[in-house]
């Protein structure tokens, strides 16, 4: 048996019963109007709600954010070169940078300390929580939002991470595994709330 004959074999059995069942309606009757759904006002993400949403990547978030953090990075680096050049050392690359601060073997004149103290304070540029906020919101401009990706941004956080200290030559910092620890909370709190 194909298909058709399966088809045509639903339509008379249709067709006979309407017509000699005393309860069935005339064919022109029979409303076809499907069902619509009138959601309540209820504020809750239905599942037609997840899947009826696109995610696109803001571009231009990103290159807001990419322009800033070369911004700060450039200022940090500068930040640097003139602790360095007041130690008679020079900053030949990035790299050396890195190493020069995990090394810790430097003086660091007033001007530059409160700065870099003020830098990394929980509200400064490089403090945990302002960090941990941009990674995220970098990571959600990157998805479009889309929750389907939160583990692979979590998964490239880590592999940077990783890497990041493998730069560095040892352990990060406190404030590094401060800025890690808050990073993984937004990312938890991101798919809870989608969750919902």
């Amino acid at each position: 048996m194909n298909i058709n004959e399966i088809s045509n074999n639903i339509n008379t059995t249709y067709n006979v019963t309407a017509k000699t069942d005393k309860k069935a309606e005339p064919e022109s009757k029979i409303d076809d109007t499907a069902a619509v759904y009138e959601p309540s006002g209820n504020t809750d993400k239905t599942s037609a709600e997840k899947a009826d949403k696109s995610y696109k990547t803001d571009t231009a978030k990103i290159q807001q954010m990419m322009a800033e953090a070369d911004a700060k990075t450039e200022q940090l680096r500068s930040l640097v070169e003139k602790m360095m050049g007041k130690q008679g050392l020079t900053l030949a690359k990035a790299d050396d940078m890195w190493s020069f601060l995990a090394n810790g073997e430097f003086t660091v004149d007033e001007e530059t300390r409160a700065q870099a103290q003020k830098d990394i304070e929980e509200d400064g540029y490089w403090g945990a929580e302002a960090t941990s906020e941009r990674i995220l919101s970098f990571a959600k401009a990157l998805t479009g939002g889309d929750p389907d990706k939160i583990e692979d941004m979590k998964d490239a956080f880590i592999k940077g991470f990783k890497e990041a200290t493998k730069a560095w030559g040892k352990e990060l910092p406190e404030l590094s595994q401060k800025t890690y620890d808050k990073v993984m909370e937004k990312f938890d709190a991101w798919a809870n709330d989608d969750n919902d």
